[in-house]
């Protein structure tokens, strides 16, 4: 999305962050996350912070603690988030999905030697589980976890 389009939504994508945000009690917290919607929307292959405050001429720590730092509860977004989007589409099945990542090094959370799907092989990645509400014309995720395998289980590695 252009610049120019995003500002001819501006109302709409306004009015959307306002509902999906409400749980957020700070009303900085809720202009940081309608900041860091419209950076998602904006054209760019890299959706990392640094090339999104670029985009959006900003700072890019202000996202980047919004993301990582700030105390919300992200369950109450992606509830409400699910809600939006199940009303929007009236899904006709829920499907349950993998999805790996192809890492280089080790130190990303849940990274292993494990089956990915997506390179159709054993290789260094880590694997995303989803739920994806459907139907024949639209699939929308509605939550989603890393996986992680028993080499990550610390718990495990520990118990005799």
């Amino acid at each position: 999305m252009t610049p120019e389009q995003l500002a001819r939504t501006r109302q709409r994508l306004e009015a959307f962050a306002a509902e999906i945000f409400t749980p957020l009690a700070r009303c900085d917290q809720r202009a940081k996350g309608l900041t860091y919607l419209r950076g998602l929307l904006l054209d760019g292959r890299r959706k990392s912070m640094q090339p999104m405050a670029e985009r959006l001429g900003m700072d890019h720590q202000g996202l980047q603690q919004f993301l990582t730092s700030s105390t919300w509860d992200f369950h109450a977004v992606r509830h409400r988030l699910a809600h939006r989007a199940t009303q929007t589409i009236t899904p006709a099945a829920w499907v349950i999905d993998d999805t790996g990542f192809p890492k280089d090094g080790t130190a990303s959370p849940g990274v292993a030697r494990q089956y990915s799907g997506t390179l159709g092989k054993i290789g260094n990645c880590q694997i995303g589980v989803s739920v994806h509400a459907v139907t024949d014309a639209a699939s929308c995720p509605l939550t989603w976890r890393l996986f992680l395998p028993a080499s990550w289980d610390t718990a495990q590695a520990t118990d005799p």
